[in-house]
């Protein structure tokens, strides 16, 4: 069975000799964010991770206070993949309403507004440059 400094360590905490721990903001943002889940308490997680319920609940008020960013909810919105792909700009002799509409895409709290006739490779590389596609 594995041991606590040997779990730990595997998360990437340095465990001293004398067993001061220091632990990377990473590990702490996930750790808040399994206090976050339905069904959660902050005396159990701190209890999976050997903490005392005092201190995770200071790392929740530093996130509250935005001094440490929490991962994303995994599966906290239902959005269809994006799909995109090039259409041939209207010929001159059809309707005089523009066909493109613009496209805006969000990110966290970015936002990007582009021109409906921007290419489909564009807007991947877009995406993709934003975290939102491999």
């Amino acid at each position: 069975m594995e041991s606590t400094r040997e779990f730990l360590k595997r998360l990437g905490v340095e465990t001293s000799d004398s067993g001061h721990r220091r632990w990377p903001d990473c590990v702490k943002a996930r750790i808040v964010a399994e206090t976050l889940l339905p069904g959660a308490t902050v005396n159990d997680v701190a209890r999976k991770y050997d903490l005392r319920p005092n201190h995770l609940s200071a790392w929740r008020r530093m996130a509250k206070d935005g001094d440490l960013v929490l991962p994303a909810p995994e599966a906290e919105a239902d959005f269809a993949p994006l799909v995109v792909f090039d259409v041939e700009p209207p010929s001159p002799t059809e309707a005089a309403e523009p066909a493109y509409q613009a496209i805006e895409i969000m990110a966290g709290s970015v936002s990007v507004r582009l021109d409906g006739a921007t290419p489909a490779g564009r807007i991947a590389e877009i995406v993709r440059a934003l975290g939102g596609g491999a």
